[in-house]
């Protein structure tokens, strides 16, 4: 099966930590707020829900007790969804974000694939309005690897430039990864790789594949899936083209407001109608669930964890 004959997974990144209610209304807050924003995105195709986990009152958490009613929530409303958290931070012990994965085991956690400058510049103001240095070294990847492992989560790779790429290959040579892989390509975040459709086509082109020799080989087609990631509108330059290249897409609240027309969207809904309206216009297939988790080789979470 070729990338573009396989069903394109809809993933929507529901709040992130950084923009507010001030910012955006349907932001959610509360637990039944990210339920019912999951809702709204799961009956526009997303099969798959990235939390970034906050208290009621907005405040980013990244304590057990609020990513397990927050996902509690979900799982009631959707009880097949896959859940997938993000496990980023800057400040914040690798232990630490390591006990809400323990205690709950989503079916996917988020990993970026390496250290970077992580920034947001301002042309009219002509000064950073942030600026850090996001550390991921391969002691911290191989620590979380090895956590995910124990507790049967599959990682998600975030690749935010082409050697976070390449720093798969010796992780899989040492046997900590196994296929399928889940590989997302971020685009669009100042540090990382700028949101243009030939790094795209390039990035997706150096996609890790197992050779069927026990070695490596490289692009888009094959068991090792991989998505776009693009920050800000202008991730809609980019939607197309990872439709077209075969595949998979993410969009939400966490990563860009707006719609193509440069309209606000009402929510992540609205956002991840777009993202399937585009998908199925170029004649691929939006992955239920049960298909995203078959091509993921992700189980069912139990009921249990939830």
């Amino acid at each position: 099966m070729s990338g573009f004959d396989k069903p394109c997974i809809l993933t929507n990144s529901i709040s992130g930590v950084v923009a507010n209610k001030d910012q955006h209304p349907a932001i959610p807050y509360t637990p039944e707020e990210y339920a019912a924003e999951a809702r709204r995105a799961v009956d526009a195709g997303a099969a798959m829900i990235h939390i970034h986990a906050r208290k009621p009152d907005g405040t980013p958490s990244f304590e057990i007790e609020d990513y397990r009613n927050i996902t509690a929530a979900i799982k009631a409303e959707i009880p097949d969804v896959i859940i997938n958290f993000s496990t980023g931070a800057v400040g914040l012990s690798v232990e630490k974000r390591l006990k809400y994965l323990e205690a709950i085991r989503p079916d996917v956690a988020a990993l970026n694939m390496g250290s970077m400058n992580y920034a947001k510049y301002s042309k009219r103001r002509k000064e950073f309005i942030f600026g850090f240095v996001f550390e991921n070294s391969f002691d911290t990847i191989i620590q979380f690897l090895t956590a995910m492992n124990e507790y049967g989560i599959r990682p998600e790779h975030e690749c935010f430039e082409l050697g976070h790429l390449a720093s798969l290959e010796p992780l899989i040579d040492m046997g900590i990864l196994e296929a399928p892989l889940q590989i997302s390509l971020v685009h669009g975040v100042l540090g990382g790789t700028p949101a243009r459709a030939a790094n795209l086509k390039h990035m997706a082109s150096q996609v890790p594949q197992p050779d069927g020799q026990g070695g490596i080989t490289h692009g888009g087609d094959g068991i090792n899936n991989w998505g776009l990631v693009g920050v800000s509108r202008e991730q809609w330059d980019l939607v197309p083209v990872a439709i077209e290249q075969g595949g998979n897409v993410r969009v939400g609240l966490e990563d860009n407001f707006y719609l193509p027309d440069g309209e606000m969207a009402k929510g992540n809904g609205e956002l991840c109608e777009e993202a399937a309206r585009q998908i199925e216009a170029a004649g691929r297939k939006i992955a239920t669930i049960a298909e995203a988790r078959e091509l993921l080789g992700v189980p069912r979470m139990a009921v249990a964890n939830a």
